[in-house]
């Protein structure tokens, strides 16, 4: 079952969004004013990676469906099936 993280689509969040399509298994795609970061595996997004600022990465979260927040700290966002 794949689990996805909603994410609005704002420019501050453009370059987590690039990050998370680079990740292997991960498909990145768009719902209305939406980025869905979908994968059928654990994802592992690097927050160094992004540039986000602590502010921005603290909030981007938007909604999640079938999957649980393991980790988001100030190094990564880990995301993990329910």
């Amino acid at each position: 079952m794949t689990h996805r993280l909603f994410m609005l689509d704002v420019p501050e969040n453009t370059a987590i969004a690039a990050v998370a399509k680079d990740v292997p298994g991960v498909e990145v795609d768009k719902l209305g004013p939406y980025f869905v970061i979908a994968s059928e595996e654990p994802v592992v997004i690097d927050r160094r990676a992004t540039g986000a600022r602590h502010a921005v990465w603290y909030s981007c979260v938007g909604g999640l469906d079938g999957c649980r927040i393991a980790q988001w700290d100030k190094d990564a966002l880990r995301l993990e099936r329910r």
